[in-house]
This record gives C-alpha cells, structure tokens and sequence, in this order.
C-alpha cells in the first residue's frame, strides 16, 4: 500500500523557505552593493526600496529601528552599500533583503551625504553666525585635538611657540581617520571642556581625500562643536578643503598653521605695539604737563594774582551791595506776609466756631419764631374749617327734621330703613322713631299715593 504523501500549506513552505534562508551562514550577514530605485519613506519611519544593478534587482526593507542611525537621507539613484540578511515575507511569499546599515558607494554619494546634512545641520541653525563666539584676543591656554603623529600636530606647536610662547597648550591625541575617528573627537571635546583650562580649542588634521577627511563630516562632530563652552578653530586639510566642522566651528582656519596663528597675537607685533602705546603716552604726558605749566603760567601773569587787594575790594563792594539788597528785600518779604498774616487773621475770626454758633442760635431762634406763628396759623385754619362742617352736617341731620314732627320707619328688627309703601306688607312689625324715643307698631294696611 502506497504511503500517502505530506500536504503542506502555503504558510507551512513558506515558513520552511525563511528558515531554511535565515540560517544559512551567508545570507544571515551579507553585504550588497547596488542603485536604489522606488525609494518609499513609509510615515510609520520604515525605508521600503529596491536595490539594482546591471542584470538585477532585489526587494529591500529598513525598519525604522536601523534607519534613524544613517548619516544621509537615501535618495531615488543613490549607490549605495548596504548589510543585512536575505530572508522571506511570509504572507507574500517573496523573499527580500532586510537592510541594517547603509553607507553611500562611491565620492558622489558622499558628496551626496555632505550635501544632505549640511542642509540640515543649517536649517536647525547650527551654523548661524549669531551663535558663533569670539576668539579670545589673549587667550591663557590653548587646546589641541588632532593626531599625535601627523604633520598638522607638528605645524601648530610650532606656530604657537614661535608666536606665543608664553602660553600652555594642552593636546589632546585623536584618530582623524577611520571607522573610530568621529567618537574618539567627540570624545575629545567632551574632555576638553570637563578640564576647563583651555580658552580656545584647535580640532583639526592635515589633508587628505574626501573619505580620509570624512570623520569631520560626521553629525556627531558638528554638534559637539556646536555644542562646546570652550569656542572652537576647525582646521581639516587644505584651504580647498571644507568640511562640517568648519560650518559648526566658531572660526574656520585654511590649514592648521593658519589655525594657530588665529588662536594667539605675535609676541614680536605685541612688543611693537606696546612700544608705540609708551610712546602716545609718554608724547599725551608731555603735552598734558606742558599744557598745564602754560595755564598755570597765564594764571601767574593775570591781575588777580598781580593785584589781589583790587578785586579783594571790588568783591567788599559787591558784598554789601548784596547785604544792602538782602536787608531790602528781607523787610519787603516781612510787610509782605505780614499783610498776609492780618488778613488770615480776620477770615479766622470770621470763622471762629463761637461766631458760628450764635450766628446759628439766631438763626434757630427765628426759625423757630416763624414755626410757631405758622403752626397758630394752621391750627386757626383747621377749626374754622371744622366749625363750618360741623354746622354743615347738623344742618342736614335727620335729628333737625325729626325734631320738627317727622319720624323714620325701620323694619321690625329696626335695621332697615323703610322708603316705600313697598317695603311693608299688613301685618309687619314696624319700629318708629322720633326725636325722643322710638315706637313699636304693626301695619294695618298698606296704601299706595
């Protein structure tokens, strides 16, 4: 009976074929060299892209994780040198190249890499002139990192001893080349400014390629010039050559020698100047004291010296004229305020607090005069006015008519008053009153008029 044979799923095979790829020895760690094409910066921060050559072309992924440590922004046409492992994306199917470093092939994509981060170390403000410090006119100490061994340490000692050699200076030995070179500087710098005796420091190294110069292109060297207390004189290669240490740095040097010519004066030009400083001095003091001995002179020949008593007597003079106006205007100011005193005087009085109270206690006494005559008035008023009513209404009292023979009928219980024939009925008790009493009737029969 024939064995039946093992079905495997999409998923399965695919899962086998990356297995079978990741642990192959060389596909696990390998390095590619190719162009880039159909280059995605995907917004998660992960690079999808192709890398080609003449006879063909491989899908590639960078993770973000990878990418954020690449020195240049790849690029549509970019060549490139890339590490990573060959492994496959399950769900397609496809097997791809997961890229973990990059660096550009070739001058033109270093240049590239220059370009690119010069822009954008330049767009952060790094290289604004306004940050840029001054070079101290006479520094106490001077910093040097570069190379022990090169040409450039050699030139720059050299320099500073011939023009300054008063001053310390402090090296500080660093690879300028190499895969080591930018954190052995940045380092460097680091030290330099925790050590703190140094005024200016001088980062630099003789000439050399592009690539041999590449450690100062570095984005890690660029900030840590920037970032330096202690201001900074790149001086890398030639005067051709420029770098990114010359853009972050406080002063660009054409070559070391340059470097340590700016860093400190010539003790010779200083002596020059301190010679013809004595002399303005010496030249400003002697007209200084000539000019003085010519005004003391003119002083000595003027009358006030020759004939002292003279002008001693004209200032007696002046001084009693002055004594004569003071006394003048002194009893001038004296009549014055004193005229001002009495009439100050005679506004008080007038408002003396007692003036004021019996000026009121006459006012209070007429007013009250006139209150009292105003209120007899009234109450004279009031009982005319009341007379005359009460007459009023004892004139129209039923009490007057009743008193001539008339008589009110009220109803039986004698609360309403009777004023038509139709207001009784025979029959009906009736109460009659008259001007003395009342009396008690009953209605016999009722007639109309």
């Amino acid at each position: 009976m024939t064995a039946q044979p093992r079905v495997y799923s999409i998923k399965e095979l695919n899962k086998y074929i990356r297995m079978k790829l990741e642990s192959d020895i060389v596909l696990g760690d390998v390095w590619l060299r190719g162009e880039i094409s159909n280059f995605t910066h995907h917004s998660s921060g992960h690079m999808y892209f192709t890398l080609k050559d003449e006879g063909s072309r491989l899908k590639c992924v960078m993770f973000a994780t990878h990418n954020a440590r690449l020195p240049f922004i790849p690029r549509e046409g970019a060549k490139v040198l890339a590490r990573g492992n060959i492994s496959v994306f399950e769900r397609d199917g496809n097997y791809q190249f997961y890229c973990q470093a990059m660096q550009p092939d070739g001058i033109g994509s270093l240049y590239l890499a220059f370009e690119q981060l010069k822009e954008k170390l330049d767009k952060e403000g790094l290289f604004a002139s306004s940050r840029k410090r001054t070079i101290p006119a006479y520094p106490k100490a001077i910093g040097v990192i570069t190379s022990p061994t090169g040409a450039a340490v050699r030139d720059i000692i050299t320099t500073l001893n011939r023009r300054y050699p008063l001053i310390p200076v402090y090296i500080c030995p660093v690879l300028v080349q190499g895969a080591g070179a930018a954190p052995a500087i940045v380092s460097a710098i680091h030290s330099m400014n925790r050590f703190g005796e140094c005024d200016v420091l001088i980062v630099g190294r003789g000439g050399g390629s592009l690539e041999e110069l590449w450690a100062f292109n570095e984005e890690a060297v660029a900030r840590a010039i920037a970032g330096s207390a202690i201001p900074v004189i790149s001086a890398v290669g030639h005067e051709t050559d420029y770098t990114i240490a010359d853009f972050a740095a406080d002063l660009r040097a054409a070559t070391p020698t340059a470097a340590a010519e700016l860093a400190v004066p010539h003790v010779a030009e200083l002596g020059q100047r301190l010679n013809r400083l004595n002399q303005r001095l010496a030249g400003a003091a002697q007209s200084k004291i000539k000019g003085q001995r010519e005004r003391l002179e003119r002083a000595l020949r003027s009358p006030f010296f020759r004939y002292p008593r003279r002008y001693l007597l004209d200032q007696a003079q002046r001084l009693d004229r002055l004594q004569e106006q003071l006394r003048q205007r002194t009893q001038y100011v004296a009549i014055r305020e004193r005229a001002r005193l009495g009439k100050m005087d005679k506004g008080l009085a007038a408002r003396h607090p007692g003036e004021k109270i019996a000026f009121s206690a006459k006012r209070l006494g007429s007013a009250k005069r006139q209150l009292e005559l105003a209120a007899s008035a009234l109450i004279k008023e009031k009982k005319q006015r009341l007379h005359g009513g009460i007459r009023q209404l004892d004139a129209l009292s039923p009490l007057k008519v009743m008193a001539r023979g008339y008589g009110l009928i009220y109803d039986g219980e004698g609360q309403r008053l009777l004023k038509s024939v139709s207001d009784a009925a025979p029959g009906d008790d009736v109460t009659v009153k008259l001007a003395d009493g009342a009396i008690s009737c009953r209605v016999l029969e009722v007639k109309g008029d």
